[in-house]
């Protein structure tokens, strides 16, 4: 990748304060070093129109982009397709992925997200151990694979490595389809200790843990495991995305899902709730006053057809959300945002259904409360500030549904009117790893997946 670039210049920046004209961003190590406004251009400086932050993308699993459309075929008709029928096909793919293989898919997603506007990735990584289920001798083996991937494509990582135990509630044993995800509280720890030494070396890397859910975790270890994370350490965790897991806890506890974190569990602003879209009004305000991001993933919602957020309740407690890709079915920042509101639509028969102001535009409502919950939901910093990481994404303002508009009038076009060919670049600690909508590694990267993806489905 090339070097960084001392001096962006562009005519108009979304800075904390607002959309601020004439800006230009000085870089020095990876960060911003100084933002002025008003200037003019000098000679030195790279020009481009439009620039707003990086977006967080709070939740990949970065391997299924490899199954991506593999899944589109109707099953018996006495049968109806649903997650748990998806599900099983993933377990059928799951034999044949290495570390080798694991890099090359993840490299694409990686790549495809940044082109897309993403900068950082929560990778919820639950594929731990070798396909016959023993554990490798480096537990973090299939880790440092998403790390490698990472360093190659240039996203920022937060990585969450996930505590797999149980095939559902209660403790009950897991089948030999999830042999690839288990492990004990010790061999957990094991794991999380290897991450953690393989990422130091990742610039701006943050690592985590995701117990994976109440069905594939007891109490006594969701609770041990939240007792030994970092204090600072963002935990994640899937919850109620399905009626049926809603149902499975209500005969385990005699409580729903979420119910039941709120009422056993510290949810705090460390915490990412994944999905949650089976709630009761009263557990959405629950949930949003505990302060803990909805980890909100509408295009894999849909492909699933798991069901819609009940958005006016969570958002109406001041809830905050980050958005997420899931399982890389389609990799699009501007399609989750805009299927985050079209289904609000489509539910409630209106328009302008998430929380803006009167007359605000409803691109930029979304895009800034995705930053703002993405940032929080990652632990890490995304707003274009000095002292943060650059990392910077620029509108190809020349786009036909950007044309002839400003500020968030380019938001609005980006997100409702057109996709990812509306970036330009992207700048992630300050290396333009994307130009003219193009990641620079774009012909290795997608050779490589094709060559691999041929043998896996061969």
């Amino acid at each position: 990748m090339q070097s960084a670039f001392a001096s962006l210049h562009f005519a108009m920046a979304m800075l904390p304060q607002g959309w601020t004209r004439d800006v230009r961003i000085t870089i020095g190590e990876g960060c911003i070093e100084r933002i002025e406004t008003g200037v003019e251009a000098s000679a030195a400086d790279e020009r481009h129109m439009a620039a707003i932050p990086g977006l967080p993308n709070v939740h990949s699993h970065a391997f299924q982009r490899a199954m991506a459309g593999l899944a589109e075929r109707r099953g018996s008709l006495a049968r109806a397709d649903s997650f748990w029928t998806w599900r099983e096909l993933m377990y059928r793919f799951l034999g044949r992925l290495g570390p080798a293989e694991m890099q090359a898919v993840a490299a694409l997603a990686y790549m495809e997200m940044l082109e897309s506007g993403f900068t950082r990735v929560g990778e919820f990584h639950y594929l731990h151990n070798q396909p016959d289920g023993t554990p490798y001798d480096n537990p973090a083996e299939m880790a440092a694979a998403i790390m490698q991937a990472a360093e190659e494509t240039g996203i920022a990582l937060t990585l969450l490595p996930v505590f797999y135990a149980h095939a559902g509630f209660g403790g009950q044993a897991p089948d030999e389809n999830q042999r690839r995800f288990v492990n004990s509280i010790e061999g957990f720890q094991q794991l999380v200790d290897a991450a953690e030494e393989a990422i130091r070396p990742l610039p701006d890397a943050v690592l985590g843990i995701a117990p994976h859910s109440l069905r594939a975790c007891t109490p006594q270890e969701l609770a041990m495991l939240v007792d030994r994370a970092q204090d600072d350490g963002p935990i994640h965790i899937h919850v109620a995305e399905q009626i049926r897991e809603v149902e499975d806890c209500l005969a385990w506890s005699g409580s729903r899902p979420v119910e039941w974190l709120l009422d056993h569990v510290a949810l705090s602003e460390r915490w990412c709730v994944i999905h949650a879209t089976h709630m009761t009004d009263a557990e959405a305000v629950g949930l949003a006053q505990s302060g803990a991001v909805a980890g909100l993933c509408p295009v894999t919602e849909a492909n699933l057809g798991d069901g819609l957020f009940p958005a006016d309740a969570f958002f109406g407690a001041g809830g905050s959300h980050g958005i997420g890709s899931d399982s890389n079915i389609l990799i699009d920042a501007a399609a989750e945002m805009q299927l985050l509101e079209y289904g609000q639509r489509l539910h409630h028969r209106g328009r302008n259904r998430l929380p803006a102001q009167p007359d605000e535009s409803m691109g930029g409502a979304i895009f800034r409360a995705s930053l703002s919950g993405g940032a929080k939901a990652l632990a890490a910093p995304a707003d274009l500030c000095e002292g943060h990481p650059a990392d910077i994404v620029s509108l190809n303002v020349e786009h036909p549904s950007l044309t002839g508009r400003e500020g968030d009038g380019w938001l609005d076009g980006w997100i409702f009117a057109s996709r990812s060919n509306s970036i330009d670049c992207v700048w992630r600690r300050g290396r333009k790893v994307v130009g003219a909508g193009q990641h620079v590694a774009r012909q290795r990267i997608v050779s490589r997946y094709r060559t691999i993806l041929t043998d896996l489905l061969a």
